[in-house]
């Protein structure tokens, strides 16, 4: 059976009101749907840029203990964490994995890592 969901964890993560820091979660793989609806979103038309925002709010399940994870959660991440997340969506949708291959630079051997694990 295919991975659908991935795991991650965030490099800083995401403080809320409370001052707690959530930086474990769950991302799902996209549907066209959720890559199609969000370009009828107002914020969307009025600004290409936001596309990132709505779509990862709808793609991530999980972030730790936040109840719901919605556009402003996304807002308020850290760049870098931004920027993770879209990576681990480019990786995970565009290949069906998040894993990496590598080689050693001392043993010359040949594996595969999990990038979505690497954020800590």
């Amino acid at each position: 059976m295919e991975q659908t969901e991935f795991p991650f964890t965030l490099p800083f993560g995401y403080v809320d009101a409370d001052g707690t820091t959530h930086r474990d979660g769950v991302m799902r793989l996209a549907t066209a749907f959720d890559e199609i609806a969000p370009l009828r979103d107002p914020r969307v038309q009025s600004n290409p840029g936001y596309l990132v925002i709505i779509l990862l709010s709808r793609v991530i399940t999980r972030l730790g203990g936040v109840e719901h994870i919605n556009p402003k959660v996304i807002e308020s991440l850290y760049a870098g964490d931004l920027a993770y997340l879209q990576d681990v969506y480019r990786r995970a949708n565009e290949h069906g994995h998040t894993r990496l291959a590598v080689t050693c630079p001392h043993c010359q051997g040949d594996f595969e890592v999990e990038t979505a694990s690497l954020g800590g």
